[in-house]
């Protein structure tokens, strides 16, 4: 049974000292735990009983395709009309508590584990009907049409019903589960959940087109970003643009998880700004 991260709020007592990691760099930017505080939430139109972490945003110049939301819903709490932009997609992965989810009329319940990926311009709603708080990431990117691929489905499942896929030659040390098959061209952005065993290793900075998100759900590690070697734990969010060294140490003494996003699958655009990049 997986033990997911989520913030508690509040804000650290008048006595702390500024010993914190958060840093934004040309290259990446690290929002520890300690940053997640009452103060930096927003409250969104079309939500009710409902708080968000704002953790990641399309900028220019930086991370352009994808915005990340750390959700909180009081009981009761939800939307009718979660979505503004119809032509944004979506992930749930929820976290803790649970949420009632319909879409396009059909109705699931999802717990800790749970995921749901919502199409462009489909129909939702979402609640928490429990007597206490329900807590989940909301991922968002404008769907990228490609000619001759047709749009994806909607889905809901659960981290459990899905077994990690070793990396070759790790020996299951890291493994990542995959909600979508990396073949399926329909899918523009992957949202999986990445897991290293105590020792386990990126053993070369991986340099590559996609941008990131990585938001640790457990556990902790020592991580390579760009120049720099950071230490990261249970709660940290990493935000990474393209072309952004990375490679990772996992010490233990437990196992270390992040849920990671990524743009996948599509051509580049040539020419600067275009219809439908961001989120």
């Amino acid at each position: 049974m997986s033990n997911y991260h989520f913030p508690e709020g509040g804000l650290p007592p008048q006595t702390a000292i500024h010993t914190g990691r958060a840093v934004f760099t040309e290259a990446y930017a690290v929002i520890p735990r300690g940053v997640f505080s009452d103060i930096v939430t927003s409250f969104l139109p079309g939500w009710e009983k409902t708080r968000a972490w704002i953790i990641a945003r399309p900028m220019s110049g930086f991370s352009e395709t994808f915005s990340q939301y750390v959700m909180e819903l009081a009981p009761g709490g939800g939307s009718r009309s979660p979505e503004p932009d119809p032509k944004a997609q979506g992930v749930i992965f929820v976290t803790d508590g649970e949420v009632w989810l319909s879409l396009d009329g059909q109705e699931h319940e999802l717990g800790p584990g749970g995921y749901a990926y919502v199409p462009a311009g489909t129909a939702w709603r979402l609640r928490n009907g429990s007597d206490h708080p329900a807590r989940f990431h909301w991922l968002r990117k404008r769907y990228e049409p490609a000619p001759g691929v047709p749009a994806p489905t909607a889905f809901v499942t659960n981290e459990t019903e899905i077994a990690p896929t070793p990396m070759p030659g790790t020996e299951g040390r890291w493994a990542t589960t995959r909600f979508v098959d990396p073949d399926d061209l329909r899918h523009d952005m992957h949202v999986n959940i990445v897991t290293f065993q105590p020792g386990g290793v990126i053993p070369f900075e991986e340099t590559h087109v996609m941008e990131h998100g990585l938001f640790v759900l457990e556990g902790k590690a020592v991580y390579r970003l760009n120049r720099d070697w950071v230490e990261v734990e249970a709660g940290d969010f990493m935000w990474l643009r393209a072309f952004c060294p990375q490679a990772c140490y996992a010490g233990g003494p437990g196992r270390f998880r992040y849920l990671l996003y990524k743009d996948v699958n599509r051509h580049v655009k040539l020419g600067g700004a275009w219809e439908g990049r961001g989120a």
